[in-house]
């Protein structure tokens, strides 16, 4: 028998298998990267279960977003190992990370005179799909967000709201196992924003890098916080709520000293 690890989909994914097995979407050993002398990361080691919402946020702030940049292949790293859904280096393959691993930075890199159905196309014919899977797919991520009558304007029409919301269907297109959202759809309306951001499938594994702890509040259920690139905090939102301290900066400072306090 093979053995059980992430990119055995059919075994790993199963709702039995995630609740026996807890298996690991994201894993990061010894991870450092230092920028201008400075560290960003300093040999960080972060594991983060299938499924589970996870609110990154640092001092400096650079280093989440940094983070994300590593997991999603777009930075590399000084030292350490990655792996995300089972694979252990960025691969472009419709069986790799092209189709697994779905990542939305804070600049959505579109081209303003493209229209959403460019966008979403090529990132279908990146994933490898047939032309019949591409267009059902657009047709799926146009109205979950809400660009249907849009499709065919260029993006400069509908401004930056409009560019996040294609960058996010673009990023979601493959349904990916994975999801890496630095600074998401900050241009979009609060309410709209936090429909947007509540990610269908349970199995599926979100990390958000935020300034603004608070305004992830209701998206993420797992809090990790670094500090000079170390990881000083993970913690589930229960913690932070059974001790009566709320999402934001100012509440994770004090969690950090009650828990130093405690000796954990």
């Amino acid at each position: 028998m093979r053995p059980l690890t992430s990119s055995t989909p059919e075994a790993l994914w199963a709702s039995q298998s995630v609740r026996t097995l807890h298996p690991a979407a994201v894993v990061c050993e010894n991870v450092s990267r230092r920028q201008r002398g400075q560290p960003l990361l300093d040999d960080l080691t972060l594991v983060v279960g299938v499924g589970a919402r996870l609110l990154v946020v640092s001092q400096p702030e650079e280093s989440a977003s940094m983070l994300l940049r590593i997991l999603a292949g777009l930075s590399r790293r000084h030292s350490g190992i990655v792996r995300l859904a089972g694979v252990a280096y960025p691969d472009s393959s419709a069986a790799g990370w092209a189709r697994r691993v779905g990542y939305v930075g804070p600049d959505t890199g579109i081209y303003p005179w493209m229209t959403p159905h460019e966008v979403l196309y090529l990132a279908g014919r990146i994933a490898e799909y047939d032309p019949p899977e591409i267009r059902r797919r657009i047709d799926g991520m146009a109205e979950r967000y809400r660009i249907g009558g849009q499709l065919d304007q260029p993006i400069r029409r509908g401004g930056e709201p409009l560019a996040q919301r294609v960058a996010l269907a673009s990023a979601m297109l493959t349904e990916p196992e994975v999801m890496l959202l630095d600074e998401p759809l900050r241009a979009v309306d609060p309410e709209e924003r936090t429909r947007l951001l509540t990610m269908p499938g349970t199995r599926r594994t979100v990390v958000i890098a935020s300034r603004n702890p608070a305004s992830e509040t209701g998206l993420v259920d797992q809090v990790s916080f670094l500090r000079d690139g170390r990881l000083v905090m993970h913690a589930p939102m229960e913690e932070l709520d059974r001790v009566g301290l709320a999402l934001s900066q100012r509440g994770i400072d004090a969690f950090v000293e009650l828990s130093a306090a405690q000796g954990r």
